[in-house]
């Protein structure tokens, strides 16, 4: 029988929950997984879904044909929904926790994280970490990990993450830039099985700096390590000015676009992939998945939220897991 996908809770407050109902109903005959929660908060959102409680992820799959398997995992406070509480941050934290524990001593197949409320999570449980790809790699060991976003069209993967605008430009650097390519480019070849991957790779600034007119990071970080992996045979068109990298003859071109700034990247993505994007790291010893979106704690309780990157991140994982080719 399968192994399961575990499904960390994410903020409780926000729609994440209310989504793995919907997952659940999707997937129930499709791919198994668990959601680790406090059974009284999902069973007092459930309605119609029907909740099995399990002691053990290998106790998922059977669970799964006939209801939503749910390890417990306590959450000191009532939860309201869009009404988010520092009292349970701690908890939030440990539902990741755990999942990771499952998947590496092997009782789970994969990880998918619901998104958390990065606010919420700093005040209530001083979490250092600019979101949970850092917080992963720090739980795995890795010194180094990337956050590629994948749909049907389009892998997208930013060189810096969540820092502000004006802190770009000096945090990008060859060596960052570097091991951010080597490990996109080892990830589409041994987990999305492209064996000679095609990496377009953006400019910073407009017309990819106009020849020095614009900035000189092309010239000066970029264009350097382009040549030195064009030189080790690695498949890569750069840098290319970031409004023109993202129209359907220009996509055609590459497997993935490294961008080197989180809005270049997202906003493409974001406009093309809006609601079946999903969030992998890469550069972890297990797959990670997570639904391209946050916890929308302004919509959450009105069951508007859709449930299409949820559903894609979990079947992502398994095909990851299993070494599948590409999203479907």
């Amino acid at each position: 029988m399968a192994k399961a996908i575990a499904l960390s809770a994410g903020e409780p407050a926000g729609v994440g929950l209310e989504l793995t109902l919907a997952a659940w109903k999707q997937l129930r005959f499709d791919q198994p997984f668990y959601l680790i929660a406090d059974r009284d908060h999902v069973k007092s959102i459930a309605g119609s879904v029907p909740i099995e409680e399990i002691e053990d992820p290998e106790q998922a799959a059977r669970a799964m044909k006939n209801a939503l398997p749910l390890l417990h995992l306590t959450f000191p406070e009532v939860v309201e929904p869009a009404i988010p509480s520092i009292c349970n941050a701690a908890a939030v934290i440990n539902s990741i926790k755990l999942a990771v524990q499952h998947v590496q001593n092997g009782a789970a197949a994969a990880l998918c994280t619901n998104p958390i409320s990065k606010d919420i999570v700093r005040r209530g449980a001083e979490f250092p970490f600019p979101g949970q790809t850092e917080f992963l790699a720090h739980l795995a060991g890795t010194k180094f990990a990337v956050m590629m976003l994948v749909s049907r069209i389009l892998r997208v993967v930013p060189a810096t993450t969540h820092i502000a605008l004006s802190e770009v430009s000096g945090s990008l650097s060859r060596s960052l830039l570097k091991r951010t390519i080597e490990t996109t480019r080892s990830a589409l070849i041994d987990r999305f099985k492209i064996p000679n991957p095609r990496i377009a790779v953006s400019g910073l600034n407009p017309h990819a700096g106009e020849s020095g007119l614009f900035g000189n990071e092309e010239n000066g970080i970029i264009r350097p390590v382009i040549a030195e992996l064009v030189a080790r045979e690695f498949l890569i068109e750069g840098p290319l000015s970031a409004d023109t990298m993202f129209h359907p003859e220009a996509r055609a071109r590459f497997d993935a676009a490294v961008c080197m700034f989180h809005d270049q990247a997202l906003i493409p993505f974001k406009t093309l992939s809006f609601y079946e994007g999903v969030n992998v790291t890469l550069g972890l010893p297990f797959i990670r998945t997570s639904p391209d979106h946050g916890p929308a704690l302004d919509i959450a309780g009105r069951q508007l939220a859709k449930p299409d990157s949820l559903v894609a991140a979990i079947r992502l994982a398994a095909r990851l897991s299993n070494r599948g080719m590409t999203v479907e």
